[in-house]
């Protein structure tokens, strides 16, 4: 990777690890962020502080002038820049709409226009394939599992049918189909990762987005957490550094990644439940964490684990970090960080 580098959401909890790594490694870095979320003003602290070549743009992803002066000279494009959260997107479904959408194919028309177009990895979702309600499944204690054998060893792969659900998965779902259209109509050099659970230092938790993260600060603080369905649903996660490790291979082989959509999480060696995260927060805490219920929400999938295979065959990426090291990882930089990392209710 070389050149100019421009993260949109570089802010974020994704961008600040990403752009800290490219920095640190001697790499240009752009940052454009509309800085709106909550937490996100320690993550351009620290990106200042750690390094002083680092250029922050505080403009949002819709502000087309700002995105082609932010271009100018980039050879690789992360576009994180978005609304998040899916309880969110179904308070104010328009803003969802401007900025997951409208502002990923504003991006788009930036690169169109220029001469040599930089490589572009859009971070999509796992809300793009819907409830997954047709996945059969059995409660196992603590966790959902899948009933075919096939599924619970590999996944869910990037042959599943789209089903858009929420305005959330709609406004990411399409953008994910712009990108992937853009590279096949006008040949940008562009991939997409469906992203499944991601955490580690640097995110700024909350109930819709981030929830080990959230999880972790809400125990730390001596709050209860809320679990909204029963807890046993699963997920793959995947530590952050895992997932930048994948990211530099996306860039590495976009000629052979192009157009195409590629499934990014732990796998099926890194699932744990809801409730199997308490349970290993109690043990690094040394207290039961406090649990309220609530409903199902709109959109929750009660088992989703990433099938990863396909990118992995590609450029020979394998995640390094377990879920039990993770957590640790995560939980001892929110004690080396808890007077600077508020726990902030979603909204």
């Amino acid at each position: 990777m070389s050149g100019r580098t421009v993260v949109t959401g570089g802010a974020g909890f994704i961008g600040t690890n990403l752009s800290h790594r490219l920095l640190t490694e001697g790499r240009e870095v752009v940052v454009v962020d509309d800085l709106s979320r909550p937490g996100v003003e320690r993550n351009v602290r620290f990106l200042r502080e750690r390094h002083r070549g680092v250029r922050i743009v505080e403009a949002s992803v819709t502000d087309r002038s700002a995105l082609r002066a932010a271009l100018q000279g980039a050879e690789q494009v992360f576009h994180f820049a978005a609304q998040v959260a899916v309880t969110s997107s179904l308070t104010d479904p328009v803003h969802d709409f401007d900025v997951n959408l409208g502002g990923t194919v504003a991006l788009l028309e930036e690169l169109r226009r220029m001469d040599t177009p930089p490589a572009l990895l859009f971070t999509s979702t796992n809300k793009v394939y819907g409830r997954l309600g047709d996945v059969p499944i059995v409660d196992r204690r603590d966790r959902y599992e899948p009933l075919e054998r096939s599924v619970a060893r590999h996944g869910i792969g990037e042959d599943r049918p789209l089903q858009f659900c929420s305005p959330y998965g709609c406004s990411k779902g399409g953008a994910d189909q712009y990108v992937l259209d853009y590279a096949e109509s006008f040949g940008l050099p562009a991939t997409v990762f469906r992203m499944s659970c991601i955490y580690g230092p640097h995110q700024c938790g909350n109930e819709d987005q981030g929830w080990v993260a959230h999880f972790l600060m809400r125990c730390m603080a001596g709050q209860p957490i809320t679990i909204y369905g029963d807890g046993r649903q699963v997920r793959d996660v995947l530590f952050v550094e895992d997932l930048l490790d994948a990211m530099v291979l996306a860039t590495e082989h976009i000629s052979a990644l192009s157009g195409q959509a590629f499934n990014m999480g732990g796998g099926p060696r890194r699932t744990i439940s809801l409730l199997e995260l308490v349970d290993l927060i109690e043990a690094l805490e040394h207290r039961r964490p406090e649990i309220e219920f609530g409903p199902w929400r709109v959109g929750d999938q009660r088992w989703y684990v990433s099938d990863t295979r396909r990118f992995a065959g590609i450029t020979g990426w394998s995640p390094a970090v377990g879920v039990d090291e993770g957590v640790e990882r995560l939980h001892a930089w929110l004690q080396r960080d808890r007077g600077a990392v508020p726990v902030r209710e979603a909204r």
